[in-house]
């Protein structure tokens, strides 16, 4: 998977334009293009430089930055706790809200309360980040001015982008929690339970929402891994000194290893995340174990 991102990743930037011209004087003569464009060895047949760039990036070596001359692995690394960071928090936020919203609904379910979470379910899931992100900024950053709104280095600044960031999971956690509580409180040994006497928020969390927790568990992974490669619009608006907004700069700037090395990590991480999701199941269920024995 990673290698077939990284390809087509390498093929779009290259019809993106040539990195050289932003790097030479506009009055440069043709043989100082040339020569520059030896040097970066970007006169190589693209299937070269593809297979060159592979061949250092599995020992480690994502390149050099034509910007700025450093590292493409140091810049990534400088960048991506804050990128994490604000993953997490946003996936936190998610949770928090999305999880309580679905079992509520489930529970009151065909009620006001049920329709109302829903709506409000669905209209998360619809709006624009980038314009909630500004809605965001314009009333508690400009008019209340009781947060920050760009920066990075303490808790209220990363309120605003985590917020923003987080309606992109939180609408759909929620309707999917509501579906899988649903269809949990209907079996057997939910009803057993109530039987019993247990309390209700005992039957809810241990009996309901342990069984309910796979696909959510499944959602949460793949959003985790795209919350992570999809905040580029939320660090650029709040300016956030994340891997999404090294992306943008680098975009812009046409910085081809870059651009390539943020997606060969990116596509890794994705892979990784999607195989602890695998062994979340079998904590979550120990059922899995012995059906997969």
């Amino acid at each position: 998977m990673a290698f077939g991102v990284s390809l087509a990743v390498f093929a779009l930037v290259h019809l993106s334009g040539d990195p050289v011209l932003l790097m030479v004087p506009t009055d440069a003569p043709p043989e100082v293009v040339a020569e520059t464009r030896r040097a970066l060895g970007f006169d190589r047949p693209l299937p070269e430089q593809f297979a060159r760039w592979i061949a250092r990036a599995v020992q480690g070596d994502l390149g050099v930055s034509l910007r700025n001359h450093r590292p493409v692995a140091g810049l990534i690394a400088e960048r991506m706790p804050a990128t994490v960071e604000l993953t997490v928090a946003a996936l936190v936020i998610a949770v928090l809200v999305a999880v309580p919203a679905g079992i509520v609904s489930a529970v009151n379910r065909g009620t006001w309360i049920d329709s109302l979470t829903m709506v409000g379910a669905v209209a998360g899931q619809a709006l624009p980040v980038f314009w909630l992100a500004l809605l965001l900024i314009a009333f508690f950053g400009v008019h209340l001015r009781w947060l920050p709104v760009y920066g990075h280095g303490t808790l209220a600044h990363l309120v605003l982008p985590a917020v923003s960031l987080s309606t992109i999971v939180l609408g759909r956690l929620a309707r999917l929690v509501r579906s899988s509580m649903l269809e949990v409180l209907g079996q057997d040994y939910v009803r057993t339970a109530r039987a019993k006497g247990l309390a209700e928020p005992r039957v809810l969390a241990i009996h309901a929402l342990r069984n309910a927790a796979i696909p959510v568990v499944t959602v949460l992974g793949l959003q985790f891994a795209q919350l992570l490669g999809g905040a580029v619009v939320t660090e650029t608006i709040f300016a956030w000194p994340g891997v999404g907004r090294l992306v943008v700069e680098a975009i812009f700037n046409r910085d081809f290893p870059i651009v390539q090395g943020v997606v060969l990590v990116v596509s890794l991480i994705f892979v990784v995340v999607n195989l602890l999701v695998d062994v979340a199941y079998v904590v979550i269920d120990p059922r899995i174990r012995v059906a997969r024995a």
